[in-house]
């Protein structure tokens, strides 16, 4: 299914608040706010179409990974990574492929590794769940929930004990919020007062269960009982909106090196593991997707998405050659790297 072709070509039904806040900075003399809402939206095209890309080759059996995919969820990576330096560090979680390229992971080594090839970023090792280029600052991603939680932390105490201006930015979906390690993480870096991010993309889904089958507590409520500065977002489909509120809340902890929280509301439209759809499962239904999909500038803006499709699908073309030609890891190989 191609999650790009809900909209109208040249049309827009239902104009997402995102190109709606483009249209009035134009209004209001903002000259390059075409220039860089069309950045921030090719990011995210690139992440959806890299996505739609596996979907269409795991059948294949190619990729010898399970995947986790980020579709619906893009803009709050990109909107993240817009205000990062190279410098500053991301921890993520198994879904992590818009992360991993929004901060500049390396595209063609991510499929190598989805393919379990030597080329692959952890020379096939890893796989989707856990990727990595701590070269821009990707620190890796982790399949056990919360797990990295206390990872961000210490870079965060390492950052203030070496005197850097770094920002640590933690990523995790609302289940981790009822691991013991979250807690214990965010009384830590408000004890110390570390300059660490702790961004929760709330899809309000663990698996298969709802948040309100599973949390007594209110999240951006709970955090504040820390007394850590706390932000909620509720538009994650709005890219312009999650790239200004990021962008201030960067600014600000690398200004004083605070810890802050931030609930951003986001809506997953695959499968919680795998390339399916799930709206036959019976906890939710494809008119929970398209009250989404009424906001998502991908599916509505097609003009813009059909015209820099071309280039990108050439590059996940070249990525996905790079991976098919690059050899499969020999017997000597199994032991390396392994602590």
């Amino acid at each position: 299914m191609r999650l790009l072709g809900k909209g109208r070509a040249g049309s827009t039904p239902l104009k997402s608040r995102m190109l709606q806040d483009r249209d009035k900075l134009e209004m209001h003399g903002v000259v390059n706010a075409t220039t860089r809402f069309e950045s921030l939206f090719r990011e995210c095209l690139r992440i959806r179409l890299v996505e739609e890309k596996i979907i269409e080759l795991y059948p294949s059996d190619r990729i010898q990974s399970p995947v986790h995919l980020s579709i619906g969820q893009e803009a709050i990576a990109v909107g993240t990574c817009e205000t990062l330096r190279r410098t500053d560090l991301i921890f993520a979680t198994y879904r992590s492929h818009a992360f991993y390229l929004a901060k500049g992971g390396d595209l063609k080594r991510m499929f190598a590794e989805l393919y379990g090839r030597v080329d692959g970023l952890a020379k096939g090792k890893a796989g989707s769940m856990h990727l990595a280029a701590p070269d821009v600052g990707m620190m890796g991603s982790s399949a056990v929930v919360g797990t990295n939680l206390p990872h961000a932390a210490g870079a965060a105490l390492a950052a203030r004990n070496r005197g850097t201006d770094q920002v640590m930015v933690c990523a995790f979906g609302d289940g981790a919020t009822e691991q013991g390690v979250y807690h214990e993480t965010l009384n830590f870096v408000s004890l110390m007062q570390l300059p660490v991010i702790l961004l929760c993309e709330n899809n309000g889904l663990a698996v298969h269960a709802s948040q309100q089958e599973r949390q007594s507590y209110n999240i951006a409520a709970h955090a504040r009982c820390y007394g850590i500065e706390t932000t909620v977002l509720d538009e994650g489909y709005d890219l312009m909106r999650v790239a200004d509120t990021m962008g201030s809340l960067i600014g600000a902890t690398r200004g004083d090196r605070k810890p802050r929280f931030i609930e951003i509301k986001t809506f997953r439209y695959k499968e919680h593991v795998g390339p399916g759809d799930d709206y036959d499962a019976g906890y939710r239904s494809r008119a929970d997707l398209q009250a989404w999909q009424a906001h998502d500038a991908l599916v509505q803006d097609r003009a813009l998405a059909e015209r820099l499709r071309p280039e990108l699908e050439r590059e996940i073309a070249a990525a996905v050659a790079f991976a098919e030609a690059s050899p499969l890891p020999g017997r000597a190989e199994l032991l390396s790297d392994v602590i």
